[in-house]
């Protein structure tokens, strides 16, 4: 809750002092991935890869390929991320160039060090003893006291790894709030940029306080279940809403090209809904309930109010 409150004083003061911020952060937390990377390599026992894909048992839970699967959609939280790139699209230079190379590069980079930690880490510690809070202590634990120095260090790459994803992912919220305001979807309020660091302060300090009780006062699980699934069904949502408007508005201004458009989009669509059929029937439930209380908010206030949806009535109007 403190990082959260920290983090959200720094957004308002404006995007560049919060890059500069990010910067020094994923610095920090690459150099103890790469630490971690380079010095566990020479402590891997080959036989804890056999087998590599574990049979479905049990005893230590759902393994197998419909475990990697259930697996993937719980940890897709870890990728979040590279899609609030998008979201600072009007805070950005040159975005048909620069968005393209921030969300595929981040993309590229995140998942080759993640492989590579889940390399080490499952060579190091048999996957049997990894089910805990602190895998990546436990391995270091494992492989004696030549890397007990590095323990603390880790420590540090975890906290700062945690805070560089809540400042990136805190930027994106307000800004999709403040767009949705722009649109008429949501109350002007949550349009209103600040005089002086030109930030959607408002929403800012909005979504700080939401996330900081949320943060403080559920389990970790439950939210990271609730965070995976809300992504990884926006991201269906964007790949269907891509092909609808190819048909229905081919004529529409399209800044940004997508190469293979159907085919990306449909596979992109398909996949998402894969990994959301693998998450628990508890975290459906929720999912319907957060989606009901938005489709409360749209119909009651943002179908009203749409800035589109009135400039489509009058010119029907017109005609």
């Amino acid at each position: 809750m403190f990082i959260v409150a920290i983090i959200s004083t720094i957004l308002v003061f404006g995007i560049k002092e919060s890059v500069r911020v990010n910067n020094i952060i994923v610095i920090i937390k690459v150099v103890v991935i790469l630490l971690f990377i380079g010095f566990g390599l020479s402590y891997i026992n080959t036989e804890n890869y056999v087998p590599f894909i574990p049979e479905n048992t049990g005893e230590f839970g759902k393994f197998g390929w419909s475990g990697i699967f259930r697996a993937a959609g719980i940890i897709f939280l870890a990728f979040v991320g590279f899609d609030a790139i998008s979201t600072v699209a009007q805070e950005t230079k040159n975005p048909q160039k620069d968005m393209a190379i921030g969300i595929l590069g981040s993309l590229a980079i995140v998942t080759v060090l993640y492989i590579s930690v889940s390399l080490v880490l499952t060579g190091i510690v048999n996957y049997r003893l990894l089910n805990v809070p602190d895998p990546i202590a436990v391995g270091i634990n494992a492989a004696g006291q030549k890397l007990f120095w590095l323990r603390p260090i880790i420590k540090i790459g975890a906290i700062a790894g945690m805070s560089s994803v809540i400042l990136v992912l805190i930027t994106g919220m307000p800004r999709i709030l403040y767009t949705m305001s722009i649109d008429g979807l949501l109350p002007p309020v949550m349009g209103r940029v600040h005089r002086k660091y030109r930030t959607p302060h408002i929403t800012t300090i909005i979504v700080g306080i939401i996330v900081s009780v949320i943060s403080g006062l559920f389990p970790i699980d439950l939210i990271a279940d609730m965070v995976s699934i809300g992504t990884l069904l926006a991201f269906a949502m964007v790949c269907i809403s891509i092909l609808i408007l190819r048909v229905k508005r081919p004529d529409m201004h399209r800044p940004f090209k997508t190469p293979l458009v159907y085919f990306v989009t449909s596979v992109g669509a398909v996949g998402c809904l894969y990994l959301m059929t693998s998450l628990p029937v508890s975290t459906w439930e929720r999912l319907v309930v957060w989606t009901v209380i938005g489709f409360l908010i749209y119909f009651l206030y943002g179908l009203k109010h749409s800035k589109l949806n009135n400039s489509a009535g009058n010119r029907r109007g017109n005609e």
